[in-house]
């Protein structure tokens, strides 16, 4: 295969093969040098044709809660109270700059994701009671 931008579907199935026939290539070989920039050109391609827009602040707060096994309590360094927490978590109350700060310093979570606008979910009107 001639080395060139990959344009079509077809194209990307055979880079890709190519891709995994050489993936053991040794290093400084020509067999690793074209592996490196199918590589690129792969890549290249998918975010292209498959971009993958960034996690909503939230959610990637929770993933990586999740994912640490970290819980509600683990999260007072960074929001505050128990209550602050909880309305951070259940998107009642926006992230402010300082939480961003900490949250980035902390947990090394990405602060341009963090900044993005989400959606936050209003109380629930309460009943005028007599």
């Amino acid at each position: 295969m001639q080395l060139h931008p990959i344009r079509n579907e077809e194209e990307h199935e055979t880079a890709l093969a190519e891709v995994y026939a050489l993936w053991d290539a040794e290093p400084g070989t020509p067999e690793a040098d074209r592996l490196d920039v199918l590589i690129l050109l792969v890549e290249d391609y998918e975010k292209q044709r498959y971009p993958i827009a960034p996690p909503d602040p939230i959610d990637l707060i929770l993933f990586v809660m999740e994912a640490n096994g970290l819980k509600q309590k683990d999260m007072l360094p960074y929001f505050g109270t128990h209550a602050r927490t909880s309305e951070i978590l259940n998107r009642r109350r926006p992230l402010t700059l300082e939480m961003i700060r900490k949250l980035g310093d902390g947990l090394k979570l990405p602060v341009d994701v963090l900044v993005k606008p989400y959606a936050l979910q209003p109380y629930p009107e309460r009943a005028n009671l007599p």
